[in-house]
């Protein structure tokens, strides 16, 4: 049964490519759609009114359970009545379960059937997270998209891991949907099994049996080859329920972007382009800019001359280059503001190419 106040509205399509709308109790989503990442409740050096504003215009962000539990607390976050009233975000949010990240940063992880206990990457005190426990700091949270609590193995893992985590990954998932949740907060399904299509098909229909408001493909990017992702993608995501939100987790590059959406993935997130940018990688229309090459010391064009954002406006590349070799806190924010306003601009361009029924971007 669907979460009351949440539904996916298909619009249109193009081949497996699809545009529709995501209808939540604090406002609609415009899909295919990129989600900036503000793991600890924030998007890196960037304020809520930058991130709602255009070019961005960011209608949903992350948060993620796991670094939020450890800092600042749940209690600091119940003060605030939610991560909404915390962070200042009126806009819908998404949060992980915290499942890829105690997995991959937390110390010793100790893997049974009812949960994982862990120590923290922060000061190493050791804790105890289970489906019901994951749900319910999502619960606090007040995430309006809530993930169930899976295990992520690595993309080198055996088959018979591989296996384990999938079923593992399944009676977590029923036990994440038998959890209470706030009013208005949708559960979206996780579909691991590596990179088997028959693992992935099997796994999407034991979810099925469960029942959530979207399905996420979880497990890719984690080491493997863009190649055998992509051929995952073209194989499983448009074998995703037709009528749910279809959510690629934790991808990625421009590329990897334009591959989901021609496999017909709605949703996207990742660090890259704010991690990116506070490194000196920038992405134009023109490709790749390594800011800090000595050829742009001197250069007095826009970064991107395609770009509406306030970074491009104002500033030169000469300007930018001398701010990030001198590690001003400025570059950070200007670069952050330009790579996310490419992300969005690149998902409206797709978007507005499946409405008009126009070729999209090759690949």
């Amino acid at each position: 049964m669907l979460t009351e106040g949440f539904s996916y509205e298909l619009l249109a399509t193009r081949g497996r490519a699809r545009a529709g709308i995501l209808h939540t109790p604090r406002g609609d989503i415009l899909t295919p759609v990129f989600m900036p990442v503000g793991t600890v409740g924030t998007v890196k050096a960037m304020a809520p009114s930058e991130l709602q504003a255009a070019p961005i215009d960011a209608k949903i962000i992350l948060g993620n359970t796991y670094h939020l539990y450890l800092r600042p607390g749940l209690e600091v976050i119940a003060d605030h009545g939610g991560l909404h009233g915390f962070a200042r975000w009126d806009r819908p949010i998404l949060t992980d379960s915290g499942g890829f990240q105690v997995f991959s940063l937390a110390q010793n992880n100790k893997v049974d059937e009812e949960g994982v206990t862990f120590r923290s990457h922060i000061d190493g005190s050791s804790h105890r997270l289970t489906p019901e426990v994951s749900m319910e700091i999502q619960g606090v949270l007040g995430s309006d998209i809530a993930m169930v609590f899976d295990q992520c193995p690595a993309a080198d893992c055996s088959d018979a891991e591989h296996l384990a985590a999938m079923k593992r990954t399944t009676a977590w998932a029923q036990r994440c949907a038998r959890v209470e949740r706030p009013a208005g907060q949708s559960l979206f399904g996780i579909v691991q099994g590596g990179l088997s299509v028959e693992h992935r098909l099997r796994h999407r229909d034991q979810l099925l049996e469960i029942g959530f408001d979207g399905y996420a493909l979880g497990g890719l990017s984690v080491g493997e080859a863009p190649s055998e992702m992509y051929r995952i993608l073209d194989a499983v995501a448009h074998q995703l329920p037709a009528e749910r939100p279809r959510y690629l987790m934790g991808v990625g590059t421009p590329e990897d972007l334009l591959r989901g959406v021609h496999s017909g993935i709605d949703m996207f997130d990742c660090v890259m382009p704010t991690r990116n940018a506070r490194s000196g990688t920038l992405f134009t229309s023109e490709g790749k800019v390594q800011i800090r090459n000595a050829k742009y010391r001197r250069d007095l064009g826009p970064l991107d001359p395609e770009c509406p954002c306030y970074t491009c406006t104002t500033f030169t590349r000469s300007y930018l280059r001398h701010l990030f070799k001198a590690g001003e806190l400025l570059f950070s924010r200007l670069a952050t503001l330009h790579n996310l306003s490419y992300y969005a601009r690149l998902m409206r361009s797709l978007r507005n190419a499946i409405l008009e029924d126009r070729e999209l971007p090759g690949l």
